[in-house]
Parts: C-alpha cells; structure tokens; sequence
C-alpha cells in the first residue's frame, strides 16, 4: 500500500500541466505599449495591445512565409488564444506620453494546436546571442572599425528583442587578416575572424559601395554549427546616404534573423522521446526536479517509467533537437548527459 502511495505521489509530481507568466517563456510577449487615448476604455486598449501582441510573436517565431499563413485570423481567433494579460506598472516617463503597457501571456497549447493544423513549423530563438563583424569597400579600400559606418551605427537602428547582435572590439590580428585578402574578401573564412567565440552563432557581412544605385552585400554566417551564405542587393530607391546605410542594417538584420530562425525550426507533428534516470537524493530532489521541467516550454510530456530505491525512470515527450533541450535544461540548472549508454539527469542548486 505504501508503495502505491509512493507512485502515485510521483505521478503527481510529473504531471506537465499548467501555464507559467514568465518573461523567458516564448509565448509571453513583454511590455507592449499602448497609447492611451481619451475614447479609449480599458477593454478597448486590452484589445489593442493584444493585436499588437500577437503580431509581435508571430514576428518572433515564425518564417515570413508561415506568418502569410495566420492573415486570415479575426481578432476573436487571436483572443482565443490568449492565457492572460496583465497591465503592469508604468514609469512617470511612460505616463507623461500616456502610454500603457501590457504583458501578454499566449497559451502554449492552444498556440501549437494552431501551428499543427496550418502545419507551421515555429522557431525558438528567444535571447540568442550572435557575433558579427560588418566590412565595407569603397573602390580599392575597405573600412572596418574606423570610418565604418555599419560598424559605428549597427545597434542604432531596429532592435530584436530575441536577438543580440554583438560586435568584436578592434583587434589587430583581424585588420590583419582582412587586409591581406583585400583583392578578394570574400576568400575570408569565417573562423578566422571569429576563432575565439568557440560554437557562439557568427556572421560576416560584406557590403560593397559603388557609384550604381545597387549595393552589393554578401552575408556569411556560422550558425548552429552550419555555414550558410546568403546575398543581397538593396535599391538606392532615391534615399541619402544615412537613410541608404540604415535600410542597409535593417535588411542584413532581417535576413540575419531569419537565417536562426531557418536553423531553430521546431516540427509540432513530429515530436521526439528520450528515456532519463534521475537519481533521486536530498540533493537530486524529484519536486524540484518537477518544477524546473515544468518551465521549459518545448517539454510537452514526462511519463514515469520505472521506480526503484536508487532511481526514477523518467520518458519525455519534447519538440525541437537533443542539443536544445539539453540546452534549455541548462538554463534550469539542470545537467543531463551521456553515460554506460544511458541519458542520466542531476540538478545543480
């Protein structure tokens, strides 16, 4: 009887259920802004700020060929998919402007329901750094730090919330480097630039200037271990200079983003399963265990498989890779590997 008690509780304890608000959650939209005007009710602006929402995760996860696949949702089809929202406390600056902020909590299960039906393959991407050096040529002379406007103004122009775009500081070596292949720089490897960032996710970007009204950008980018290469010819369409340069980032960070996005792609209808032993002690507690499972959205499933006085056998149902998963266990201080064939679990505190 005893032992029935014991499982159960440990049933009990793996069960995947519930939603957590929290702002690592990928489908938890964050600060969304609203300006409050006179007309407006609270619903009314509720409403608002989750059109502006949805919008702003579909943007996050979805390819731009899948987000063409959700224009036909009405607004009741986007409430639908709301968990919660929250108005949350503005600063006086925010007040001021009269404007009010959201944070917007989609539900995780209703959101993949939609993806699997459409069949939309959605990427998780959320807080991913990437490492990037931009060059531009101009004739026979090539700008990398200094006089370099794509290096100077990069982080000026428009902001991904899920991607940090991370510029190296000058370093002689790379000067060097890019000198030498100044014939050809498109010759340059892109571990040579970026060698010390180990498997960090890279792009080097090429933009070469002429007196045509088409510049010429080459993208290359190391990405999950990948390389992959990418073009790009941006119209002069009668702008200045600044405005020219600026289009120029904006677009190289779209198609940037995309490129992770391409390479995170998670499959709804094609979910995978990995059995674990977790060692069960004071310091591998099986509740703690739970609760850190539970906050990792790409989890859909832990079933107990076996359970004895050393251990519990623990199945996963998960969505996406083996290397994100451990990635994301990771950032619940939870370590998972491989050993004497077998997936082994432990916690850190």
């Amino acid at each position: 009887m005893k032992s029935i008690k014991i499982i159960f509780f440990i049933l009990v304890i793996f069960l995947k259920t519930g939603n957590n608000l929290s702002a690592d959650n990928l489908f938890y939209v964050n600060n969304v802004e609203i300006f409050k005007k006179k007309s407006s009710n609270t619903e009314a602006l509720a409403n608002e700020a989750i059109m502006k929402g949805f919008k702003e995760l579909i943007n996050k996860v979805l390819l731009k060929k899948d987000q063409q696949k959700l224009s036909d949702l009405s607004f009741s089809n986007i409430k639908e998919l709301i968990s919660h929202y929250q108005i949350i406390e503005t600063d006086k600056e925010s007040e001021k402007k009269n404007i009010l902020l959201f944070n917007i909590k989609f539900d995780q299960y209703k959101i993949h329901n939609l993806f699997y039906k459409r069949g939309i393959l959605y990427s998780d991407i959320s807080r991913d750094e990437l490492y990037l050096l931009p060059i531009l040529k101009k004739g026979d002379q090539i700008f990398i730090y200094s006089k370099n406007y794509f290096y100077e103004n990069w982080n000026i122009t428009r902001k991904y919330d899920f991607i940090e775009f991370i510029l190296p500081i000058e370093n002689i070596e790379i000067i060097q480097v890019l000198n030498s292949n100044s014939n050809n720089l498109l010759n340059v490897q892109i571990k040579e630039i970026f060698n010390e960032y180990g498997n960090k996710n890279t792009a080097l970007i090429f933009i070469e200037e002429d007196n045509s009204e088409i510049e010429k950008i080459f993208i290359k980018t190391n990405i999950m271990g990948k390389n992959i290469n990418k073009s790009l010819q941006i119209k002069d369409s009668n702008l200045s200079q600044e405005q020219l340069y600026s289009k120029i980032i904006d677009e190289i960070k779209y198609e940037i983003v995309n490129l992770v996005k391409s390479q995170n792609l998670i499959d709804i209808r094609t979910p995978s399963f990995i059995n674990v032993n977790f060692l069960s002690s004071k310091k591998n507690n099986l509740v703690d265990l739970s609760k850190r499972l539970k906050r990792i959205e790409l989890i859909e499933n832990i079933y107990v498989q076996e359970l004895n006085s050393k251990y519990v056998t623990l199945k996963i149902k998960y969505l996406g890779k083996i290397d994100k998963i451990i990635k994301k266990m990771e950032s619940q201080n939870i370590i998972m590997k491989f050993t004497n064939d077998q997936w082994n679990l432990s916690i850190k505190k």
